[in-house]
C-alpha cells in the first residue's frame, strides 16, 4: 500500500501537465481552457528505493516490487464550488477520497495560457480553494450534528465536529484541532480542511532554481517545509528523455532531483510514513506503513491473515542485512531478532512474519 494524493487548483494552473509528468503518461488532457479535466485521472507510480535493489541482489530474488504512490488529477475548482459552481460538487467528493492534498498554485506569468482571474496571485487562488473546502465542511458538519443524525456520532466525534464548526464560523485556523484530537480521529472526521497538504508552486523555466516573487509569497503564507517549487512543463520534458539525456538535461537546468522524488519525500514526511521490506528468493518487496506501527499492523499490510494469527516477526535492520549477506548470515551472527506484538517497526527493517494459519 502506498498513499493517494489529489492534485487540486484553479483551472489552467497546470494540474494535468503535472499529473502527466509525475505519472509519465499522457492520460490527462492538457488544454488551454477551463475544465479540460472533468472526471479525475488516476495514475499509480512506483516509489523507487535503491535499498530494494540491493536486497534483490543479496537474496537473488526473482521479482522486485516497489511500493507505490497514487496521483489523482482532480477537475479545476472555482469560487462557489461548494454551492455547485463549475464542477464543484464532483470536485469536492473526489477530494474526500485522497490521503493528502497537493495544492498546485500558478506562480508564472504567461500571455499564452488562460487565467481564470485577471492577474497571477497564488495566495488569492489558495484562499479560494481553502474557503470552498471550509464551506463544504460547514455544510457537512451541520448535517451530521443535526438532531436526527447526531445519534450516529460518538461523544468524541460530536466534540470534534462542534469545535470545527466554531472555528470555521469564527474564521480561525481549523488545523488547531490537531492539538486536541489524535490522528485517527482527525482522519475519520472526513473534513476536507483537515487533510494534510503540500503546496506546489508551478513556475517557469527561469524560476526553477531560485523561485520568484510568487513563490516567496507562498513560502511566507504557509509552512515552508510543505512547499515545493516545480515546473510542470520542464518535468514533462524530462520524462520524454532516456536516462542519459535526462541526466544531462537536469544538470543544464540545475535540477538535482525530479519533482516526483521531491513530492514522494515530502509526502512521506507529511503523512509520517515509513518503509519496511520482505526479501527472499521469490521476491523482494517494499511496504508502506505509518510511523510507530506495531509489528502485527505491518504484518497485516502483507496479508490480513498475518495480522490475525501473528506470533512474532523475524527482524533484521537494513544495514545488518547488507553487512551479513542476508538472512542466513544475519541469523548466524546474532543480528536477527525475534520481535513480538509490541515491537515498533523501524524504517528499513526486513521482516519475516511467523503466524498461525
Amino acid at each position: 500500500m502506498g498513499f493517494k494524493c489529489g492534485i487540486v487548483g484553479l483551472p489552467n494552473v497546470g494540474k494535468s501537465t503535472l499529473f502527466n509528468a509525475l505519472t509519465n503518461s499522457t492520460k490527462a488532457l492538457s488544454g488551454n481552457f477551463p475544465f479540460c479535466t472533468i472526471e479525475p485521472n488516476v495514475g499509480m507510480v512506483p516509489v523507487v528505493d535503491t535499498r530494494l535493489d540491493k536486497l534483490v541482489q543479496i537474496s537473488k530474488s526473482k521479482k522486485k516490487i516497489y511500493t507505490s504512490i497514487t496521483f489523482v488529477d482532480i477537475a479545476g475548482l472555482v469560487k462557489g464550488a461548494s454551492k455547485g459552481e463549475g464542477l464543484g460538487n464532483k470536485f469536492l467528493s473526489h477530494i474526500r477520497e485522497v490521503d493528502a492534498i497537493i495544492h498546485l498554485l500558478r506562480c508564472f506569468d504567461s500571455t499564452d495560457i488562460q487565467n481564470v482571474n485577471p492577474n497571477v496571485d497564488p495566495i488569492r487562488d489558495l484562499e479560494i480553494i481553502e474557503t470552498e473546502m471550509k464551506l463544504a465542511d460547514l455544510e457537512s458538519i451541520q448535517k451530521r450534528i443535526d438532531k436526527k443524525n447526531k445519534k450516529n456520532l460518538n461523544e468524541k466525534e460530536f466534540e470534534l465536529l462542534n469545535q470545527a464548526l466554531e472555528l470555521i464560523n469564527n474564521d480561525k485556523p481549523i488545523d488547531s484541532l490537531k492539538r486536541n484530537f489524535d490522528k485517527n480521529e482527525i482522519s475519520s472526521s472526513g473534513l476536507l480542511s483537515l487533510k494534510p497538504k503540500l503546496y506546489v508552486c508551478n513556475v517557469d523555466e527561469d524560476s526553477i532554481q531560485n523561485g520568484n516573487k510568487y513563490t516567496e509569497q507562498v513560502k511566507n503564507s504557509v509552512n515552508m517545509e510543505n512547499v515545493l517549487i516545480i515546473s510542470a512543463d520542464i518535468e514533462n520534458q524530462i520524462n520524454q528523455l532516456n536516462n542519459d539525456e535526462k541526466e544531462n538535461f537536469m544538470k543544464v537546468m540545475g535540477i538535482e532531483t525530479t519533482g516526483l522524488n521531491n513530492l514522494i519525500n515530502k509526502g512521506y514526511k507529511l503523512l509520517e510514513l515509513n518503509t519496511f521490506f520482505t526479501s527472499g528468493p521469490e521476491e523482494s518487496r517494499a511496504w508502506t506503513i505509518e510511523k510507530e506501527s506495531l509489528a502485527p499492523s505491518a504484518a497485516g499490510k502483507i496479508h490480513t491473515d498475518f495480522e490475525k494469527g501473528f506470533i512474532r516477526a523475524e527482524t533484521v535492520s537494513y544495514d545488518d542485512f547488507l553487512d551479513n549477506d542476508g538472512w542466513v548470515g544475519s541469523k548466524n551472527n546474532g543480528k536477527m531478532r525475534l520481535e513480538g506484538k509490541d515491537y515498533i517497526v523501524k524504517d528499513g527493517d526486513i521482516l519475516n512474519i511467523r503466524f498461525n494459519s
